[in-house]
């Protein structure tokens, strides 16, 4: 009986995957909505995003009047716990990603 290893397929799923994020950038979008104060979107930018006032109050004006803004533009890796953290605050953030 001949036996295969499997240790080609694992290298080459790991090779496909490092191709694909290779390039690409993310960013951290929040929606506006109802419930969140500006001063809440503000503290939760500064705290999580590490925002000063100025940007942070600027970019809640953005989310509120156009709906959404790009609040971080980073490596998926980076934006993930900061998008999690918005979203334990109840904000409603999204990352999306394209190649550069």
């Amino acid at each position: 009986m001949i036996s295969f290893s499997t240790d080609f397929e694992e290298l080459t799923e790991e090779l496909i995957e490092t191709e694909v994020t290779s390039g690409m950038k993310s960013q951290l979008i929040i929606f506006n909505d109802d419930y969140n104060t500006f001063d809440w979107v503000i503290e939760s930018l500064m705290e999580i995003c590490k925002h000063t006032f100025e940007q942070s109050e600027q970019l809640s004006l953005l989310i509120h009047f156009k709906g959404k803004a790009t609040v971080k533009t980073a490596s998926f890796d980076v934006l993930k716990p900061m998008k999690d953290a918005l979203i334990e605050r109840g904000l409603s953030a999204v990352i999306e990603s394209y190649v550069e």
